[in-house]
């Protein structure tokens, strides 16, 4: 069964840094309840989930994907741009070690964030911008190079991550919310979407499609190019920058 790492909600989830939207108030209760669906439904498509120790002093880490990248057999453990997210690192570090992987670390004067990374075959887009810089992305593709990798820097100004603005279809085509997009020619392959939420989604096997209750016309726009979208409401970490990506880490070996 493929596997995804997850982490639960901090009680202190509220207090989690905002960049590029308002803050506004997190239920914390329903938040953990929209978490637990979150893991039910990977369940369900398939996938197996291993909990990373939480970490209730950092509110963040609930948004495991970005303490690491994860590409065939190596994981290269993240270096977070905001200096108050990096104790994340430790705990998620152990435990895909214990799945089996090489680690590799981002090293100072590198940061880099895996909610800037978006995986397509042998391709690897990176996000340069507020949480991820030109030294950890020289670090990555020196990390991942001898894996037949092509890590390729891509400007992000104008959301938090690179998967705030696009994520990819099966077939490879980019997707994103085009006037959150600094630069749709730097893909390959570029479709817009009709909402910020519907550039976000996790592939889940089969042609099916995880993504957020907040893209009902996305979700349309996707089963009629013969998709089928599975949806989850997660408002209230979208409150706080986060998608359906950023909350688990997918390993696909």
């Amino acid at each position: 069964m493929p596997t995804a790492l997850i982490r639960r909600p901090s009680p202190r989830l509220a207090e989690g840094l905002v960049t590029h939207i308002e803050r506004t108030p997190v239920d914390l209760d329903l938040a953990a309840t929209q978490w637990q669906t979150y893991v039910v439904a990977l369940h369900r498509t398939g996938w197996e989930t291993v909990e990373v120790p939480s970490i209730d002093e950092c509110p963040d880490s609930v948004f495991v994907e970005d303490t690491m990248v994860v590409y065939g057999d190596l994981a290269v453990i993240a270096r977070a741009g905001a200096n108050e997210r990096r104790p994340e690192a430790a705990a998620a570090e152990e435990t895909v070690a214990k799945q089996g992987y090489r680690i590799a670390h981002i090293t100072d004067p590198g940061t880099l964030d895996g909610g800037d990374v978006l995986k397509i075959g042998s391709t690897i887009y990176v996000g340069q911008g507020g949480r991820t810089n030109a030294e950890g992305i020289e670090q990555l593709r020196d990390a991942f190079a001898p894996l037949g990798a092509d890590v390729r820097a891509v400007p992000v100004r104008k959301v938090l991550h690179l998967k705030s603005a696009v994520t990819a279809l099966p077939d490879g085509t980019v997707i994103g919310y085009e006037s959150l997009v600094d630069d749709p020619s730097a893909f390959d392959s570029f479709r817009p979407v009709p909402e910020e939420a519907g550039a976000h989604v996790v592939l889940v096997g089969e042609d099916r499609l995880l993504m957020a209750a907040s893209a009902p016309e996305s979700a349309e726009l996707f089963a009629e190019l013969g998709y089928t979208p599975v949806v989850v409401d997660i408002s209230e970490f979208e409150k706080l920058e986060g998608c359906v990506t950023c909350l688990s880490v997918r390993l696909r070996r």
